[in-house]
């Protein structure tokens, strides 16, 4: 089950009030590109793409996390019997589902990564979790990008690991996946990616002579 867009828009802006940050609209945007490529791909559900966009870091109104908020969103979305959503709050961090291989500092409890673990383990994704897991590195506060600078923020922020790469390819192998369907590049449907992507990069200057 998942909730109406009502309902799931009350949710962010309640989190976005207990703990404020970028996170909020990063989320909004996340939801808004769900919502067009579903529409685009045909076979999906545009509006629970958006609501499971809009929730997919929801476990962020405890807090500052790195990991935990995947299974503090998961434990709050089960409370209000929202699975569908609990689900995609655990499998939008992990592109590739080998947990021990994931990005950042494991802040969870040894009890909760167990529980995380052999949930991704027993699991195969579906188009859903595919979805959100590349709408996720397609927008951050300010809109829609491309992958590369979304890809280079979080390498800024956690660090490179051996298995940095593995993650970017089977991001980049999903959004392929999802432009087979559309027969359209993915940068083709989302607004403005080219000037979001761009926003942060300084002025260039020619060389002195």
């Amino acid at each position: 089950m998942f909730p109406n867009r009502e309902m799931a828009e009350k949710e962010l802006e309640i989190a976005g009030q207990l703990n404020k940050g970028p996170w909020a609209k990063h989320s909004m945007n996340v939801g808004l590109a769900a919502e067009i490529i579903a529409e685009k791909c045909g076979n999906l559900n545009s509006d629970k793409a958006y609501v499971l966009g809009l929730l997919h870091d929801i476990g962020r109104r405890y807090g500052v996390s790195a990991r935990r908020h995947g299974i503090d969103g998961y434990k709050f979305m089960m409370e209000k019997g929202w699975d569908e959503v609990a689900r995609i709050c655990l499998t939008h961090s992990f592109p590739d589902p080998n947990f021990d291989k994931e990005i950042g500092k494991n802040d969870m409890n040894e009890e909760q990564s167990e529980f995380v673990k052999k949930y991704l383990n027993e699991m195969t994704y579906d188009d859903y979790d595919k979805l959100l897991i590349v709408c996720d590195s397609l927008a951050d506060d300010k809109g829609f990008c491309m992958l590369e600078k979304r890809f280079v923020n979080t390498t800024r922020r956690y660090g490179i690991f051996t298995f940095t790469v593995e993650r970017w390819n089977a991001t980049f192998e999903m959004k392929e996946y999802f432009e087979q369907q559309m027969s359209c590049s993915i940068y083709d449907i989302l607004p403005n990616v080219k000037e979001t992507t761009f926003i942060d990069a300084p002025l260039w200057k020619p060389p002195v002579k």
